[in-house]
């Protein structure tokens, strides 16, 4: 089962995926830490990725897909913020996708609140202009707590949430 979150930076896609792995006991992947050292340096002084920043990334991410494939899959945690990214992700046709969603000032302040993360606060906006809210998979507002959104998201998957969860 490959299973990828997206949303825009502070929705939360690091605490999803990763309660969505542990649940179904598949390997986490935080895409942020796939990022080639020329882009966290860019982030790093607030400057937006482009599109050219963000293919070799990308293609990094569309080969560990690929290799989980091969396993019992993976959770990955990405903004693939354009349907162009997403494209590049989609190594097979049944990929489970999960989008967060939620609103700006929400973000913001999750945001503010982050410490060590290159992502800077001010990009937010950059986020936003760039994002192109696909048409498919599940759509979750953040607004839920953590277990609400784990439990919506196992039902989009067609597994039982556990009782110790």
């Amino acid at each position: 089962m490959l299973i990828v979150i997206t949303g825009v930076s502070g929705t939360g896609k690091t605490t999803v995926g990763s309660d969505i792995a542990d649940t179904l006991g598949l390997p986490f992947y935080d895409a942020d830490n796939f990022h080639p050292a020329e882009n966290i340096e860019k982030m790093s002084l607030g400057f937006p990725l482009n599109d050219e920043d963000r293919l070799p990334w990308l293609q990094t991410l569309a080969d560990l897909l690929t290799k989980s494939e091969q396993t019992d899959g993976a959770v990955i945690a990405c903004s693939a913020l354009k349907e162009s990214y997403r494209e590049l992700l989609k190594v097979q046709e049944n990929i489970f996708w999960i989008h967060l969603k939620g609103d700006r000032e929400l973000i913001w302040r999750r945001m503010l609140a982050r410490k060590n993360h290159y992502m800077k606060a001010s990009m937010l906006d950059s986020q936003f202009a760039t994002w192109e809210e696909p048409n498919y998979g599940l759509k979750l507002n953040i607004c839920k707590t953590p277990e609400e959104m784990l439990a919506e998201a196992l039902k989009y998957l067609g597994v039982p949430m556990r009782s110790d969860k």
